[in-house]
């Protein structure tokens, strides 16, 4: 009945360890038998070797508030797409073919399935900063050959940085080649809406807003103008029935007109009148204004006419008629009185015509007065078209120059590109099989093996091994005990198992460690 799970479950630490030294060799054995096997497969295992290489993402080295990058792509993104680029099946049959990988040029070998492993032997890793930001990547390759890793390595990061600066060009390019684009719309724009609006203010000249007050200030002037000659008109007009009624007069009695003291006016209240209107035009006009100018010759005439008069009207009441006569054949008062009327009468269409045109150049004002509300509207719907046009202009102008000037960083290389942190290494181990680590999983996996033999070993042949065994198995007590009784060749037997285990546990002792020292050496 040994072995039942109630004898099992009052087990002490002393009948488990009598039972290791009952069953050694049935852990002891099993234990070695793997760990060797499995030390052994991991040398016949061929050994791979895998060359790293640390790429940093380094950023624009000109501050982005001088120079704006134009490129926009997110770095993770672009390194997937690099990443495809690369591990196409072109480029990486070039890398075969250059170092002859997986024996690619013998003709029996499948490109594909070769392009498929390749890509299994390539590891990309991204490296991330301290706020989850993108700071770089691994590009790893392994390989039998610790040389052929390296190369491959080599060639692999060679391409992401040509790669990287390429794209990153030609992304710059096409970025400014379409602002130029643009741009060049945006130009044509603004010189459609610069001829129109040019064309509105020639067609509109004298009707815009901005000559409004221009405008008010020349209708006062041509209302003032229209007033004066108005005036100047009526003027004239008194001045024709003055010298018609002194003509009328001096033909009738035969005498010099202005003489009598009959009539309209006499020549003195005429010039009294004339000085009137000259003290009133000086104080208005300046010194050289027609109207003063005119004033003063008809006053002249008159004081002349009225000289006369009065030389004549001395010689009459003197009797002297040979003196009055040589007085009117000298002054001849009618012909004078005869060239200011044709001189009145000049006066009076000129002052007409002035009166005209000032009523012509006012309607033709205040018509530009009227339509300036609308040419306003017209002109505020050219000019905001412009200002859009000037705008986007201006804007696309800008935002070229920074990008050129992001171009040409780019092509200086200065711009945000990849720089070979840690250049890929020559391994000198391989990184599979690590064999320590075979050899430790062969050593745990024998010793479980081995524990759970013995066990079943103990399961399946129960035996009794002491009193307290036998005390759990019967109830009676126990009266006395018989100790072993062995002959001489039973002896002799224990003493040369004692030696081959001792001999055994000395060669596993030795060859264990000295194994495992030796795997660690070479790996």
């Amino acid at each position: 009945m040994e072995g039942s799970e109630e004898n099992a479950g009052k087990r002490s630490f002393g009948d488990h360890w009598n039972l290791l030294k009952r069953r050694r060799w049935w852990i002891l054995l099993p234990t070695v038998v793997i760990w060797g096997a499995v030390l052994g497969a991991s040398w016949l295992v061929p050994a791979r070797y895998k060359s790293e290489t640390v790429v940093l993402v380094e950023q624009q080295k000109i501050p982005a508030q001088y120079v704006t990058p134009n490129i926009g792509v997110d770095l993770q993104l672009q390194l997937q797409s690099m990443t495809e680029q690369i591990l196409s099946r072109t480029r990486l049959l070039r890398i075969m073919n250059d170092l002859d990988l997986y024996g690619i040029k013998e003709k029996t070998q499948n490109p594909d399935l070769l392009v498929e492993q390749m890509r299994d032997d390539i590891t990309i890793e991204l490296v991330k900063g301290a706020r989850e930001e993108l700071s770089g990547f691994k590009v790893s390759y392994s390989a039998r050959d610790p040389h052929i890793a390296q190369a491959v390595a080599q060639q692999l990061t060679s391409l992401f940085l040509e790669e990287n600066m390429q794209n990153r060009q030609e992304l710059s390019e096409d970025t400014t080649r379409f602002l130029e684009s643009q741009l060049d719309y945006a130009r044509k724009d603004l010189e459609q809406q610069e001829l129109a609006l040019r064309e509105f203010r020639m067609k509109h000249l004298g009707e815009l807003p901005d000559q409004m007050q221009s405008n008010l200030q020349i209708l006062t002037g041509l209302q003032s103008r229209l007033q004066a000659a108005t005036e100047a008109l009526s003027r004239a007009e008194q001045q024709r029935l003055y010298l018609a009624s002194m003509m009328t007069r001096y033909g009738g009695e035969g005498d010099v007109p202005g003489v009598a003291g009959d009539g309209p006016l006499t020549l003195e209240q005429q010039l009294t009148a004339l000085e009137v209107q000259l003290a009133e035009a000086n104080a208005r006009y300046t010194p050289l204004h027609p109207d003063v100018a005119r004033l003063k010759q008809k006053i002249s005439d008159t004081e002349r006419l009225l000289q006369t008069g009065r030389d004549s009207a001395q010689a009459k009441n003197a009797g002297n008629v040979e003196a009055a006569a040589a007085v009117r054949h000298r002054s001849t008062p009618a012909l004078e009185l005869e060239g200011q009327i044709k001189a009145n009468e000049l006066e009076i269409s000129t002052r007409k015509k002035d009166i005209a045109d000032a009523q012509a150049e006012i309607n033709q004002y205040q018509s530009r007065l009227n339509l300036t509300p609308v040419r306003e509207q017209q002109l505020a719907s050219l000019t905001r078209n412009h200002d859009q046009s000037r705008s986007s202009y201006e804007s696309l102008l800008a935002k070229k120059m920074e990008s050129q000037m992001a171009t040409n960083l780019e092509k200086r290389q200065q711009g945000q590109q990849f720089r070979i942190l840690d250049p890929p290494s020559l391994p000198r181990s391989p990184y599979f099989p690590i064999r320590m680590k075979f050899s430790g999983a062969g050593l745990a996996g024998g010793l479980c093996f081995g524990l759970a033999l013995a066990m079943l070993m103990e399961a399946l042949q129960p035996r009794i091994y002491s009193e307290a065994d036998v005390r759990g198995l019967l109830a009676a007590p126990i009266l006395g005990t018989v100790p072993p009784l062995s002959t001489v060749e039973e002896i002799q037997k224990r003493v040369r198992q004692t030696w081959v285990e001792w001999i055994a546990a000395s060669l596993l002792v030795i060859t264990v460690p000295a194994l495992t020292l030796l795997t660690y050496l070479k790996s």
